[in-house]
């Protein structure tokens, strides 16, 4: 089995300011696991070890909202690099439980409470180069900052609404939910 034109098609997931449920909701999908690498190479996933993300994929899920600088340089480099680019997650489509922050203020403040002002023992900030990516101002679902081609609701979205969505991509078409499938929470 193949994707519609008989070519397999190049699949990512990416995961960006969320809980990585979405992703435990995907490996929910257990045994449809085989039938989904029949027709689909998985390029790139948190799942497994690969470090770069390629060229010329054909559908990226993303899970999580834009939260730090280094969410925002990826997102645009997967927007860049993917046909179909879904909204994988309430994180992704809302903000949701990413956003929570923004109401708390600006980086820097959010930083001192939870380094300084509610630590146990040596508060400070994080200091060492690279070990913590410069928070954006506000975290923001993905609409905010790239184009998004479909959303797939849930928190995290359930297995079976996930694989309706595979299945509309297997097919040629971008997933388009309805009824039920469109809950959030």
């Amino acid at each position: 089995m193949t994707g519609r034109n008989g070519d397999r098609i190049k699949l990512a997931t990416v995961w960006l300011g969320g809980c990585s449920g979405c992703h435990m909701s995907f490996l929910d999908l257990d045994e449809w696991l085989f039938e989904l690498a029949m027709f689909a190479d998985v390029v790139f996933t948190p799942l497994v070890d690969i470090k770069e993300y390629p060229e010329h994929v054909d559908a990226v899920l993303v899970e999580g909202a834009v939260a730090n600088e280094d969410n925002l340089e990826f997102i645009r480099l997967v927007r860049e690099r993917s046909k179909w680019l879904i909204s994988f997650g309430d994180c992704a489509v809302t903000g949701n439980v990413t956003a929570l922050r923004n109401p708390l203020g600006d980086p820097l403040t959010i930083l001192e409470r939870s380094y300084i002002e509610l630590a146990d023992v040596n508060p400070r900030l994080p200091d060492e180069p690279d070990i913590l990516p410069p928070l954006l101002d506000r975290v923001e679902p993905l609409h905010r900052v790239v184009h998004v081609d479909a959303y797939i609701p849930g928190c995290p979205p359930p297995a079976d609404r996930i694989r309706k969505s595979l299945e509309a991509i297997r097919d040629g078409r971008l997933p388009k939910l309805e009824g039920q499938d469109i809950q959030f929470g």
